[in-house]
This record gives C-alpha cells, structure tokens and sequence, in this order.
C-alpha cells in the first residue's frame, strides 16, 4: 500500500472515530483512541478541518465532526430514499405503540442506525449513525433472519460475537438458533444485549425480490414493556416493515 493511500485510510478511520464524540474532544483523548501517535493524529486532524469534515473549537480545544459529513449523510440518506420516507412509518409506529422505534440496515458485518423516533416517555439508548455487529441488536438479528439461511450461515460465521453486556449472546450455536427462531417466527427478540436494562422485538423489511432492505424495531425499557408487553405491537411491526417494503423499492431515482 502506498504512504498515500495509507495516510487517507488512517484519516478516515479518524474520522469514523470522531463519530464517538459528536460535541468534540481534545486532540490527545482522539489519538489514544485511535493508537495513533499524538502528532500523527494531530496532522491528520488538522488536515480534516482544512477539508470541511472536522472543526476545531478554539476556545474549548476541541475537535468535532464537521458539517461537510452532515451534508454527505443527507444526500445519501436521499438518495436511498430514506430521507422522508422512513421517518414518517416510525412516527405512525411509535405512535400507535406509544413506544419508541427505529430503523436500521445493514454494512457488512455491522448494522448502522438510519432513523430513530423516541417514545413520548422514554428516550430508546440508540441514535442515528450508530453501528452495532449484526449479533448484538434486535435489527441486526433480524436482518440475518431475512436472509436466505445459506448466506445468514456464512455471515454468522465471520462475526467475532463480542459482547456489548453480559447479556449479548456469544456462542455460534445459539446465535444460528436465534435467528432460526426469528426466520420462523417473522420477528426477533432481544433482552439487554445492547444496553442494560432495555429490550427490543425486530422485524426485517424484505422487498417483494427478498431482498433484505433493512430492519424496524420497537424498543423499550424492561420495567416498562417486558416482551410480552412489545408482542401485543407485532400486528403494528408487520404493518411498519411491509410499509417500509414498499416505500423503499418505488423511490424513484432523482434526475
């Protein structure tokens, strides 16, 4: 690998990084997370804000994500028909469930939050833009399960199975039979795998090909909703997912 393309693979892995602090942090917290030595990281950083993607405040010393990515984000979030199309079956859901509701899909081994609407109580823990390993989260799980099981069986294979809590399930066997369950029963369950003290029940969004376009949830403390309290919502789930089906294969593309 040339020193080129080297230097920009480490920029965007400071940059991706940078999504931990979205209200900035100081150039010496950035480069002991990242490994990097201090002056690398500082180089590259300053390169970020030259470019738009991070700004630098000078009263704070702090570094954040600039507005350059916001701008990316939204065009791509357009672009796959996300951006006012997935938001408003979220609002209906939560609305209907009087719980909170998100959206995700998947990127290799990883989910990643496109939209999130909170209940009119409780705030759910995930936020746009965050990424979780498909075994960890109720979406994610679901996801596999809308694969074909031959692929949900490869994928499975490649994931580390590192835990968020102590809850996060760690064996191969028992993640193949949760997402055989969830194939099955069209929705699956998740009890404080990702935060403590939360639960979720996800459902795949699979177009009329099969193909899997993400995954809708419906999350909610524990000592609030337990999963029989969320299974009363599956009718509302399955409304959501196959709305969100729809929608996100008649997009047309913009001209």
């Amino acid at each position: 690998m040339s020193s080129g393309s080297s230097t920009l693979v480490k920029g965007l892995d400071l940059l991706r990084l940078m999504g931990r602090y979205p209200s900035g942090a100081p150039a010496a917290v950035i480069a002991k997370d990242s490994e990097l030595p201090f002056s690398t990281a500082y180089r590259l950083l300053n390169s970020l804000v030259a470019s738009g993607f991070a700004e630098f405040d000078a009263d704070t010393k702090q570094y954040r994500p600039g507005l350059v990515i916001f701008e990316l984000s939204s065009k791509v979030a357009s672009a796959r028909g996300y951006d006012g199309t997935v938001l408003p079956v979220l609002q209906q859901l939560s609305a209907t469930t009087n719980e909170s509701c998100l959206f995700a899909v998947r990127d290799g081994l990883d989910t990643v939050t496109v939209h999130t609407v909170d209940g009119p109580e409780f705030r759910q823990t995930t936020d746009p833009g965050d990424r979780l390993p498909l075994h960890v989260s109720s979406m994610g799980k679901a996801i596999l399960a809308g694969l074909p099981e031959h692929e949900a069986h490869d994928v499975i294979e490649q994931l580390t199975l590192q835990p968020r809590t102590e809850r996060t399930v760690s064996s191969a066997a028992e993640l193949h039979n949760q997402i055989a369950q969830g194939r099955k029963a069209g929705y699956v369950y998740q009890s404080e795998e990702v935060d403590l003290g939360m639960n979720a029940i996800g459902a795949p969004v699979i177009d009329h090909n099969g193909n899997v376009l993400g995954a809708i949830a419906i999350a909610a403390p524990l000592f609030r909703a337990t999963k029989t309290d969320l299974l009363q919502h599956r009718d509302a789930l399955d409304t959501a997912a196959y709305q969100l089906a729809i929608a996100l294969t008649t997009i047309q593309p913009r001209g």
